[in-house]
């Protein structure tokens, strides 16, 4: 029993590629001339091919990237290989954020509580000392 032609196998699915490579790059020009936002989503759906495809072909993904980022008037963002490892990414620094101001406001509850603390404290002082020797008994 015959398994196929893993050469025509091959063959067909580069095809396959080009040809859902090709309908993603003309979906992008059809979507800069239309002056549609540039998404990864629309651009599937525009091409016909699936956001795997475009995540996983990595001159569209770049494409797709510095349109989008051109259109929100941001740099193109740094490439993985042009990352500096010193700096921290953007989920930490955004933890990091979070966290700072969640410490912020836990010190001023903190402080909010203590002070209502001390003014209950000096009520209760001053109520005991109206209520003199009587409250001793």
């Amino acid at each position: 029993m015959s398994r196929g032609n893993p050469d025509n196998l091959r063959a067909a699915a580069a095809a396959k590629s080009a040809a859902a490579k090709a309908r993603a790059e003309q979906g992008l020009r059809d979507m800069i001339r239309r002056g549609d936002p540039i998404t990864f989503r629309g651009l599937a759906q525009a091409a016909g091919v699936s956001l795997d495809f475009l995540y996983r072909n990595t001159d569209l993904r770049r494409r797709v990237e510095q349109l989008r980022d051109q259109r929100r008037g941001r740099p193109p963002a740094a490439r993985p290989q042009e990352i500096d490892p010193d700096q921290p990414s953007s989920v930490v620094r955004t933890l990091t954020a979070q966290l700072a101001d969640l410490k912020r406001r836990h010190r001023d509850e903190v402080t909010a509580l203590k002070q209502a603390l001390e003014a209950a404290h000096g009520e209760n002082l001053e109520l005991r000392r109206r209520l003199g020797p009587r409250a001793a008994e």
